[in-house]
């Protein structure tokens, strides 16, 4: 297999942009091919050794002449700089402001030096469905796309969105986002699952950033509407914005004691290698990664029906789905998966369909595609 020279361009953040980038890094260097990351820091799961891995580091510094450091300024030349020094033969840019229009820069200035270096634009859904539709950043996002040598969405309803709200020339390929299943598998956890639920009560989960967008508050009054039909304890994990409310509704509500709130987790399979049910009641998603990485450690989803969410969790196999807000049906359906002759069905069927986003299957649609944008930059124009 010929070794493909790949720079990664991410958020090093715990955002599901961010992961799957990183993800797809590690995967793409346990296969042979050279992977160079750009970013301001570390990716947050760049977490193990490769003599196939690199990170460069961009570095924007504050001058008096600058309110704000011109980071996409930085991250154009040192895109240039890690294209000719390392011989790239792809930019792969993940989340389009202001990664998009970064690599235009530099794919123009690296023709000026007798380069072209084929960019792949990778769109995850609130860099779309958010910033990209402010008038301010729009036509920019818009050029950025269509200027993109190959485009991809991680879900078919963020490529519709992106195609009803911008002029876009460029076809959209959909490669769905992945998991790897050698990692987020059910693990032999019984001391936690006994140290948090003594009296074998039911274990609810939910993970995010914490923003508005995933909707805390009706996490919370989804998980007070269990507990007064069963007995449950509920874990929350990461951080952000409406963690404060979050807290301050379990105290309104009489449920502190039997909610944790664990903050930022790298191993977070761990604690979904313990859960009964995982809440996804977001009011956007584009694709809902949190909600897959669940499926794959056997954890049956309750969701809303947003974005790309009724193409990962299936209706009434996997978990259910109801419109957004809608506490009242969420604790129904999530009761009934609950039930202890329901519940077994649904964690075998949340891991059979995990299995159809295993990295190995979506790996090789990266690598076609790869080579399909370079061979198509080095025919004559």
């Amino acid at each position: 297999m010929e070794q493909i020279r790949i720079g990664i361009v991410c958020y090093p953040t715990f955002g599901g942009s961010g992961v799957v980038a990183t993800e797809l890094g590690k995967a793409l260097a346990k296969e042979g091919h050279q992977v160079h990351f750009i970013t301001y820091s570390q990716p947050s799961r760049l977490d193990f050794l490769n003599e196939n891995l690199f990170y460069h580091e961009v570095d924007f510094r504050t001058y008096p002449l600058f309110e704000y450091p011109p980071y996409e300024l930085a991250l154009s030349s040192k895109m240039v700089d890690v294209a000719l020094n390392e011989k790239l033969d792809l930019l792969h840019v993940h989340y389009a402001i202001p990664h998009a229009s970064a690599a235009y820069m530099a794919r123009q200035i690296l023709i000026t030096k007798g380069l072209y270096v084929p960019v792949v634009t990778t769109l995850h859904g609130t860099d779309i469905t958010l910033v990209g539709r402010d008038p301010s950043y729009e036509p920019v996002v818009t050029f950025s796309i269509n200027q993109s040598d190959v485009v991809t969405a991680v879900s078919n309803h963020l490529k519709e969105e992106t195609l009803a709200y911008f002029r876009i020339s460029r076809p959209i390929e959909v490669i769905p986002n992945f998991i790897d299943l050698e990692r987020f598998k059910k693990q032999k956890k019984e001391h936690f699952k006994k140290a948090i639920c003594p009296a074998g009560e039911a274990l609810i989960v939910h993970t995010s950033n914490f923003r508005k967008v995933k909707r805390i508050e009706d996490v919370i009054r989804i998980f007070y509407n269990i507990r007064r039909q069963i007995p449950a304890k509920l874990l929350l994990i990461g951080d952000g914005p409406e963690r404060t409310t979050a807290e301050n509704l379990c105290r309104e509500m009489g449920i502190c004691e039997d909610s944790r709130f664990l903050g930022k987790l790298e191993a977070v399979e761990e604690v979904l290698s313990v859960a009964d049910l995982f809440l996804m009641p977001s009011e956007k998603e584009s694709f809902g990664l949190a909600a897959l990485e669940a499926m794959a450690c056997e954890v049956p989803v309750i969701s809303s029906d947003a974005g790309g969410l009724p193409e990962l969790n299936i209706q009434g196999v996997t978990g259910f789905l109801c419109p957004v807000g809608d506490v009242e049906g969420m604790s129904r359906k999530a009761l009934f998966v609950l039930d202890k002759n329901h519940l077994p069905r649904f964690k075998e069927n949340a891991l059979k369909r995990a299995r159809e986003f295993d990295i190995s299957r979506i790996l090789p649609r990266y690598e076609e595609l790869y080579r399909s944008a370079i061979a198509h930059s080095k025919e004559p124009a």
